[in-house]
C-alpha cells in the first residue's frame, strides 16, 4: 500500500515503513511539500492514491467526509515516534485482516474508509463519507 505520512508525524515513520519492503510511504519533508495546507495534502493523496496517516483527526475527517472518493485515512493518537510506528503497523495488520475477511485487497478495502487507532492499539474502521 501507499501512504502519505502527515507533517505532524515524524519522517522516521515513513522511513521505517519503507524499510519493511511491503509499503511505500512519503513524508512532506522528503518530497518538497512541507507546509502544504490540509486540503492540498488531500488533493495530492487522492491524485497519488495514497492513504493519509495523521494525528489531525478533526481537520482530515471533515475533508475526507466531503470527498466522493478517497484512498483512505488512518488517524493515530499523539504518541512517541516509536509508538506511532507501532500503532500504524497495528492499523495495517487490522486492515489486512478486515480485507481478508471480506476477500478484498487491503488498499481496495481502505477506499472511503477511516481507521482510528487509540493509544492501546484498538482499531475502529468506518466509512467516510457514510454512503450507507
Amino acid at each position: 500500500m501507499q501512504f502519505f505520512i502527515d507533517e505532524c508525524l515524524s519522517p522516521h515513520v515513513a522511513v521505517r515503513l519503507n524499510e519493511t519492503g511491503h509499503h511505500v510511504a512519503v513524508h512532506p519533508r522528503d518530497v518538497g511539500r512541507r507546509g502544504d495546507p490540509d486540503h492540498v495534502v488531500l488533493r495530492n493523496a487522492i491524485a497519488e492514491d495514497r492513504i493519509i496517516v495523521t494525528e489531525n483527526a478533526r481537520d482530515f475527517r471533515g475533508l475526507v467526509g466531503r470527498e466522493e472518493l478517497h484512498p483512505g485515512l488512518v488517524i493515530l493518537p499523539c504518541v512517541s515516534r516509536d509508538q506511532c510506528l507501532h500503532l500504524l503497523l497495528t492499523a495495517i495488520a487490522f486492515l489486512e485482516a478486515e480485507a481478508l475477511r471480506m476477500n478484498e485487497a487491503a488498499a481496495d478495502h481502505m477506499v472511503n474508509r477511516v481507521i482510528e487507532v487509540d493509544v492501546a492499539g484498538q482499531c475502529r474502521i468506518y466509512r467516510l463519507p457514510d454512503t450507507d
